[in-house]
């Protein structure tokens, strides 16, 4: 089985690990017997997120009886130290352990989000503190902007840094990839199957570690989907010919109707939070969390209604996503869902 050392921080697991969010949508006992299958096939590395709902509580009915075997990752998505701490008590109570072996600094979205983080009382300032008393382990930072993940490299000693990466999103190969490799900092590819668009699973695997990347974390809600990715390990990571051309028709079949999160479209006239309406649309159709996608939408100000189709955001966006199109789309498609009437 494929093994790798996560840079600096000397986190040395399975390259392939555990994404925390699609267990959301799990009952606790099917939560269970995922996690355990997971553990049985060597699984080593969990990542989760104290915004994943129940993710984290769900892991602490199971984790904690294979505590020195397993890397606990999670994340705070807070700026402010106070919060974060609040964040980290919370972590530890609902996992069920004494330590974090890894505490992310979670979305950095904009160089203000990591002006305030890297500030006196903020995110990290209190991480480190936290790492001094031993609750946290090893300090990471996560981001879907690899051109922010750069910088924030440069910026603070972090040890690892997860972003984005499979055969559709590969800005990270320009700069932060190489950086990564020459400052020693560990690197996690989440979104490793593009949320669940990409079918060809085995093979995307694959292209990422051909990549140079360390981990993915790919989330899995089945026994299939655990003893799937587990099984590349086994497999040789060089593509063939053929099989990238499998993946050219991948990236073929999904178009341009795929939104990357990399936020070029913001900020809206309108209000709208243009990327968070797209990731609830992927939540509510890729990962089957209708409720959770359903419950955040309604407690937005601005929603799909309320675009007026002005096309500032067409303009912007490098991809040329018609998102007033999608989004009435999304919201015709969501309303038939729900029985609800336009």
């Amino acid at each position: 089985m494929r093994e790798v050392t996560l840079g600096k921080s000397g986190l040395r697991v399975p390259a392939v690990g555990f994404g925390g969010i699609p267990i959301q949508r799990l009952s606790p006992e099917e939560s269970d017997r995922v996690l355990e299958e997971a553990i049985e096939r060597g699984v080593r590395f969990f990542d989760n997120a104290r915004i994943y709902t129940d993710s984290e509580s769900k892991m602490g009915r199971v984790l904690p009886r294979y505590r020195d075997k397993i890397v606990l990752a999670t994340k705070s998505f807070q700026r402010e130290g106070a919060k974060v701490r609040e964040d980290l008590e919370t972590s530890l109570r609902e996992l069920r352990t004494d330590r974090i072996d890894l505490y992310q600094c979670h979305n950095i979205a904009s160089e203000a989000e990591l002006e305030r983080a890297l500030a006196p009382g903020g995110a990290l300032e209190t991480m480190v503190k936290a790492k001094e008393e031993g609750k946290i382990l090893h300090i990471g930072i996560t981001g879907h902007k690899p051109w922010i993940v750069t910088k924030a490299l440069k910026s603070f000693p972090f040890e690892t840094a997860q972003f984005p990466f499979n055969y559709l999103e590969t800005k990270a190969l320009e700069e932060l990839i190489p950086l990564c490799k020459s400052m020693n900092v560990g690197t996690i590819a989440m979104k490793p199957v593009a949320g669940g668009a990409l079918r060809e699973v085995a093979l995307n695997l694959r292209f990422i570690f051909s990549s140079g990347l360390d981990l993915v974390i790919p989330g899995m809600d089945g026994i299939r989907q655990v003893a799937e990715n587990l099984a590349v390990l086994d497999l040789p990571m060089e593509l063939t010919d053929e099989e990238v051309q499998r993946l050219e028709a991948e990236k073929k079949r999904l178009g341009d109707g795929f939104c990357r999160r990399c936020e070029y479209c913001m900020p809206c006239p309108k209000g709208l939070n243009i990327p968070f309406l797209h990731l609830l649309k992927a939540y509510y159709f890729l990962y089957d969390l209708k409720d959770w996608a359903w419950g955040r939408l309604e407690a937005l100000p601005k929603k799909y209604t309320d675009c007026e189709g002005c096309g500032v955001c067409v303009k912007r966006c490098p991809y040329n996503l018609d998102t007033p199109k999608i989004f009435r789309e999304t919201w015709k498609k969501m309303a038939a869902d729900r029985g609800v009437h336009e």
